[in-house]
């Protein structure tokens, strides 16, 4: 038996005081609405109506049933309402994943924005460093960056970021300033380590493209602690033009060799493949595709309207 139905043809019955107004309502025959409610009795092990030759009315216990029922459908119609409502426009609870370097500098900065656009979505961001199963974390879209695995999620690029050579003014007026990529190896390289391998500098020297090895001097694997090191003049630090963004802005690190920039790394979202995109996750990779897009004759930094 489908239990739904047989509650529907209860309730409609209880409303209209009748099986032949019920049915026709329904859109069914008036046996078919009898016979739903004689096996919902049996299952609720009461009798709900009282019958007659001229009429239907409810039992005592048909009546507690009827309220408790006719709550529960119109709370069924809301959800239906609701869910259906999530198919036309973001609304909802949007999870996003995003490493803490990217959390920080890429979605931060244009979450309040995002926040104000879409006032029916609500926003979790989750950083780590170390990309959890979207799946079972419940996540619906995580930020990426370079070349992604083939783990049979959806990709969608977003933006693109390109990696300069920056160090704080006092440094700089200490050690001077490099000139040439060669001027690179009387300064301290800062060393970055992603899953145990130090990343080389890929430089533009000329027509080459150089890979120029950090000193090793001190070497991190968390970027936040990167810019920090480059700030309090611990040496020459390779970032994304993400990272260094506010700090340059603040003009607490300035970005030398601009001509030697070459590399362009990928910004790039992730979901569970679905025959449907959400409108939450599609709004939200629409914003910061918008809000990574370089502008007309300059690179747009994140957060910029």
């Amino acid at each position: 038996m489908d239990r739904l139905a047989a509650i529907e043809a209860f309730v409609e019955a209880a409303e209209l005081g009748s099986f032949t107004l019920a049915a026709r309502r329904l859109r069914v025959t008036p046996s078919a609405v009898s016979r739903r409610i004689t096996q919902l009795e049996g299952e609720v092990g009461v009798r709900l109506f009282h019958r007659t030759t001229r009429a239907v009315t409810l039992s005592d216990e048909g009546r507690a049933f009827f309220e408790r029922a006719r709550a529960a459908l119109r709370e069924l119609d809301d959800a239906q309402r609701a869910t259906s409502g999530l198919r036309d426009r973001p609304a909802g609870l949007l999870r996003v994943e995003a490493p803490t370097v990217i959390g920080r500098h890429v979605i931060v900065p244009v979450l309040a924005r995002f926040a104000e656009r879409y006032p029916d979505v609500d926003v979790e961001l989750v950083l780590r460093d170390d990309p959890a199963d979207l799946a079972s974390e419940r996540i619906d879209v995580a930020v990426r960056l370079g070349t992604l695995p083939d783990s049979g999620l959806i990709a969608r690029p977003v933006g693109r970021s390109r990696m300069l050579v920056c160090g704080a003014p006092g440094y700089l007026r200490e050690h001077g300033r490099p000139r040439t990529v060669d001027d690179l190896e009387r300064h301290v390289r800062l060393g970055y380590a992603l899953h145990g391998r130090l990343l080389p500098w890929r430089l533009r020297d000329g027509v080459k493209v150089r890979e120029i090895a950090p000193t090793r001097r001190i070497v991190v694997d968390d970027g936040e602690a990167l810019i920090e090191l480059a700030i309090e003049g611990a040496g020459l630090a390779w970032l994304c033009d993400f990272m260094l963004a506010r700090a340059g802005k603040a003009r607490k690190l300035v970005e030398v060799l601009p001509d030697a920039a070459c590399d362009a790394i990928a910004i790039s979202v992730v979901s569970l493949p679905t025959r449907h995109v959400l409108p939450k996750v599609r709004a939200f990779t629409e914003h910061l595709r918008r809000a990574l897009a370089p502008a007309p004759g300059q690179v747009r930094r994140p957060g910029a309207r």
